[in-house]
């Protein structure tokens, strides 16, 4: 992890955090929770988080794919575990202390669902207006990018805003490579 993912690991929010911004959301900016996977920094809308909780082993779901890691109990209600890295085609990353669990609100055609996706780290929350954002790059017919948002830099760095709702619904997203060539481009 870079010294940069680091030291936004260091101060990553707490639900407090997440809250509060929540309750600070405007009409100009809309925000954005971040983590880290594989040093390169991702967004979520803060609106689509219930919670952040520290890694927890999950119960394994038989037949299902290596980066579906099983289910959790969130009160009651039962929460899909997916390891986004997995699904991103990266390596696995050993579990530790800064791994989390954000559980989203995931809108498709059957309505709302709860999915908690793993991340290496937490690391911050950004109030961003859609004039900050970029479009990512076009990647002809042959990638589908519905599932990012928009580019932006933030203090230097690019941050990968992702569209949950899309993500979490498509059956096939690009490999590793595939989405450094967006972030690059």
């Amino acid at each position: 992890m870079s010294d940069q993912a680091l030291s936004n690991v260091a101060s990553a929010p707490s639900n407090e955090d997440v809250e509060t911004a929540l309750g600070a959301n405007d009409a100009a900016t809309d925000q954005y929770l971040t983590f880290i996977m594989a040093n390169e920094e991702y967004g979520v809308d803060i609106l689509s988080v219930q919670e952040i909780r520290g890694w927890e082993a999950a119960t394994p779901i038989p037949n299902s794919p290596d980066f579906v890691k099983g289910v959790i109990n969130l009160r009651g209600t039962i929460v899909p575990i997916i390891d986004l890295r997995l699904r991103f085609g990266l390596n696995q990353a050993d579990y530790g202390p800064m791994t989390v669990v954000i559980v989203l609100k995931v809108a498709n055609d059957k309505g709302n669902k709860v999915i908690g996706i793993v991340v290496d780290a937490v690391s911050d929350v950004y109030s961003l207006s859609s004039e900050d954002m970029r479009q990512p790059p076009e990647m002809g017919d042959q990638v589908n990018t519905s599932f990012i948002k928009g580019l932006v830099d933030v203090q230097g760095k690019m941050v990968i805003l992702l569209n949950i709702d899309v993500l979490l619904n498509l059956k096939e997203l690009p490999d590793v490579d595939t989405l450094k060539k967006i972030v690059t481009d």
